[in-house]
């Protein structure tokens, strides 16, 4: 497995993988602030998408101590393909680091337990208990979640979301992503599957999207969109698409999103038109869930969002727009993610911190009835085998 690490001081630490049975029963519970109470410990985080798998240890302030990654296994193959990748790195870190929690934010549909994937595009994952297999090859607490809740709690917590009680995400990448978060808590709906805000149907009979409906707003401002646009005003050989055909050489597949950032930044007109377009599509969609949710904040991360002003100040200007009764109402702030491509593995991280807690809990209350057992044994002037025989 070919990977790359990236290695701050982290002090004299010795490799501890905890060797008690993963704590159960952890469905429904809600995290609030609680965080301010979890075990000042270091976790690992997991971001798995279509291309990589990102792994670090995360400290209790979000400094990520060490990082790796690797590229995620082609989705024909099993699940255990990609389970084992996880292990492989958790592992690893695990060499190094005292380990005593993992969080995974996996790019699908995640059970409102928070133990299922329910549906991962990129991964032949199809209803997989990917905490409990996690668990038992780890023997540390899990925690699983979507993707896009895992970035916008890190947000929350560390970087551009930090004190907004009402925050919305929203994850530009190939398609969008998005999270809620109120009050200190994810909002995952009934059945764990709320925030996919991508497949909005934004154009009646619009262009087609891989989830099988038409008019998707992720097919209107997305990377795949800006790359799409691109390639066909380069296919028309378009005069405004010269500059971008002479950088790839007349080779149309080779036209990327991050090529179209660059020339954007280098003021090439046709990307900045482009990325206006994009950022027009997420400003209208924006004051869409606005109506919706009426958050005080809209942090906007993602790949795509690496386009800065060129993409948010457009993006401003149609959700003042559109925005219902704009000019008698409170304006959400719009911003960019601050914490970039790590976001997902922080938050996973901070958020398996607090199954920690609950782990911990559990574990003290077992050694305490224990020990409450013994002294009354004691009392009783019960040796361990007389106990065992009275039984």
């Amino acid at each position: 497995m070919s990977t790359y690490r990236d290695r701050t001081a982290h002090g004299s630490t010795r490799a501890t993988v905890l060797r008690t049975v993963a704590t159960r029963g952890t469905a429904g519970v809600r995290e609030r602030r609680s965080h301010l109470s979890a075990p000042r410990v270091p976790t690992v985080g997991i971001d798995i998408g279509g291309t990589k798998v990102m792994a670090g240890v995360v400290d209790a302030e979000g400094t990520i101590l060490e990082k790796v990654r690797t590229e995620t296994p082609d989705k024909s193959k099993s699940p255990q393909v990609v389970e084992d990748v996880i292990t492989e790195l958790v592992l690893d870190l695990s060499d190094r680091h005292d380990v005593h929690a993992v969080g995974i934010g996996a790019a699908g549909w995640v059970d409102a337990d928070r133990s299922r994937v329910l549906f991962a595009p990129h991964l032949a994952w199809r209803d997989e208990p990917l905490r409990e297999a996690l668990q038992a090859r780890l023997a540390v607490p899990v925690m699983v979640d979507n993707d896009a809740n895992t970035a916008a709690w890190g947000e929350w917590r560390f970087g551009a979301g930090r004190d907004e009680d009402h925050l919305v995400m929203i994850t530009l990448g190939t398609g969008i992503g998005g999270a809620i978060l109120e009050d200190g808590r994810v909002k995952r709906g009934k059945y764990g599957v709320a925030g996919e805000f991508g497949h909005m149907q934004v154009v009646p009979a619009g262009h087609r999207c891989p989830c099988g409906n038409r008019g998707c707003w992720e097919q209107y401002s997305s990377g795949n969109a800006l790359v799409r646009e691109a390639r066909e005003l380069a296919a028309a050989d378009s005069p405004v698409a010269h500059n971008i055909i002479d950088r790839v050489g007349g080779q149309i597949g080779d036209i990327t999103g991050p090529l179209i950032t660059d020339l954007a930044r280098e003021g090439d007109a046709m990307c900045v038109e482009l990325f206006h377009d994009i950022g027009r599509w997420l400003g209208i969609g924006l004051a869409n869930l606005a109506a919706a949710l009426d958050p005080s904040c809209f942090v906007i991360g993602g790949g795509v969002s690496a386009a800065d002003e060129l993409l948010i100040d457009p993006a401003r200007d149609a959700f003042h727009r559109h925005l219902t009764g704009r000019g008698y109402r409170p304006e959400a702030r719009i911003v960019r993610a601050e914490l970039g491509p790590e976001a997902g593995l922080v938050g996973a991280a901070d958020l398996a911190r607090l199954v920690a807690r609950r782990f911990r809990r559990a574990t003290r209350r077992r050694l305490e009835r224990y020990e409450r057992y013994e002294r009354a044994a004691a009392q009783l002037g019960l040796t361990p085998r007389n106990r065992e025989v009275s039984r």
